[in-house]
């Protein structure tokens, strides 16, 4: 999974007149907590913290002043205004000492169906998965090579690469990909069977 740097400074709890000129700097008060590590209070650069990514699962290196080593981190929540979209307050949980964490997972496609050229289409049933795994091992993206496929074939969840120490945790039944067959023979078959049907 992507990791994306991201700079803290320590914050002092109870100081309203500190966290409302602080605010106005454009900084952002955060709160870091997690199994095994005390709560820290920071401060992140608000600006830093709006260009993250939106959309896909990835870890921040959180590289607080006054500490030798990042902290691996995830956004946990994150506290708007009454407008809904400016942030005022974010939570993020230290993995530090987290022997395994659940992710959605994009799924991204590899390759051009054989199929394609017959005249069928893909259809991408699920775009994330769902994974187990060690904070440092969770893959940024799950690959699915789809090179092979043909019309009519499917590709399911126990179908997929399993990257070394992550667990999908998706049903192995679920239909990942399928290359859909031309819609003139499939409009073909729908009007045989309507055929089939009158005649009967």
């Amino acid at each position: 999974m992507r990791r994306i740097p991201l700079k803290a400074i320590p914050r002092k709890i109870g100081r309203k007149s500190e966290l409302k000129r602080m605010r106005k700097e454009g900084w952002l008060p955060a709160e870091v907590y997690g199994k095994g590590v005390e709560n820290l209070h920071v401060y992140i650069s608000k600006k830093d913290f709006e260009k993250l990514p939106h959309g896909e699962a990835f870890l921040i290196n959180l590289e607080v002043e006054g500490e030798k080593e990042p902290r691996v981190c995830i956004l946990k929540e994150v506290q708007t205004d009454w407008t809904g979209t400016n942030p005022i307050h974010v939570d993020l949980q230290d993995l530090t000492h987290t022997a395994e964490i659940e992710a959605e997972i994009p799924v991204q496609i590899v390759g051009t169906p054989k199929g394609l050229e017959k005249g069928g289409t893909l259809e991408l049933a699920m775009h994330t998965i769902t994974v187990k795994a060690p904070p440092a091992k969770l893959p940024e993206v799950i690959q699915v090579d789809v090179s092979d496929l043909d019309v009519g074939d499917v590709l399911y969840v126990r179908d997929l690469p399993v990257p070394e120490g992550t667990k999908i945790m998706d049903n192995p039944d679920e239909v990942v990909v399928v290359i859909l067959e031309p819609e003139e023979e499939q409009a073909e078959g729908e009007g045989e069977a309507a055929e089939g049907e009158t005649s009967s």
